[in-house]
């Protein structure tokens, strides 16, 4: 049972990056090498919008290659960012938990993978001037941490990340369009939180929207993430296919093409 699981996952993999045409591009932040992936645009468009997609805590995943294949389909140059780099990728959920508080706590060191990984997605053919950054849970967070860092980028799209900054960080103004894709119901995202934000975004007059999904949880875009609620993450089918959605308006909205 074991061996056909490892199959499965194994076949899935392949098939994704193939159908996807996925590039790895070798890069670097400082002395650290990264390995990102790219998708190139399946249209032409003398506006090259790209989208820069920072995965989940865990890496690189299945989800967010088939998330990058569905977007260049719709004529979007994506780069799927490496935050950990060689050497540093995690082996299970605890490791994850480690790495992804690093960046969460050294804000200023996430920004900057940030950033190098949006220069990949530029070399590679994406506008500069017509960027969105989109992320997935750990890379949820990071989207915000680009918003707050003033990257240049027109808009940043949150799906079930975390929401939250120290409370001595400066508020500062957010020039970049926000939208926030939520579970109504994730557990890891507390009340206390979803306001400190909302308030700081009425602070710094942005212009943000959030969106909440009925009867989803954490990891609601993640078809591994099992359908098991209870358990805080779960991937919830109609919940992933609105969020899509949603994300395509606001991407209609604010980059050219």
């Amino acid at each position: 049972m074991k061996n056909s699981a490892t199959l499965i996952f194994a076949t899935i993999l392949f098939s994704t990056t193939i159908n996807a045409q996925l590039k790895s591009v070798k890069y670097s932040e400082g002395n650290q090498t990264l390995n990102g992936l790219f998708a190139k645009s399946a249209k032409k468009s003398s506006q090259n919008p790209g989208i820069l997609m920072l995965p989940a805590w865990l890496g690189i995943d299945n989800a967010s290659k088939g998330i990058a294949e569905d977007l260049s389909k719709l004529g979007y140059h994506v780069f799927i960012a490496d935050i950990y780099g060689e050497g540093n990728y995690p082996k299970n959920t605890s490791e994850a938990g480690k790495q992804a508080g690093f960046y969460k706590t050294n804000y200023q060191a996430y920004q900057k993978r940030i950033e190098a990984a949006l220069q990949e997605l530029i070399k590679s053919g994406a506008n500069a001037d017509n960027i969105v950054i989109i992320g997935y849970c750990f890379g949820g967070t990071g989207v915000l941490e680009a918003a707050r860092g003033h990257l240049n980028v027109k808009g940043v799209a949150s799906f079930h990340g975390g929401l939250g900054k120290e409370a001595s960080r400066p508020a500062e103004p957010i020039t970049t369009k926000v939208l926030i894709c939520h579970g109504a119901d994730d557990p890891f995202v507390s009340k206390e939180e979803i306001a400190s934000f909302q308030q700081e975004m009425r602070d710094t007059k942005a212009d943000w929207q959030m969106i909440y999904y009925a009867n989803s949880v954490h990891s609601f875009t993640n078809p591994e993430a099992g359908n098991d609620n209870s358990k805080g993450a779960a991937y919830n089918a109609v919940a992933a296919k609105r969020s899509f959605e949603h994300l395509q308006v606001f991407l209609n909205e604010v980059l050219k093409k």
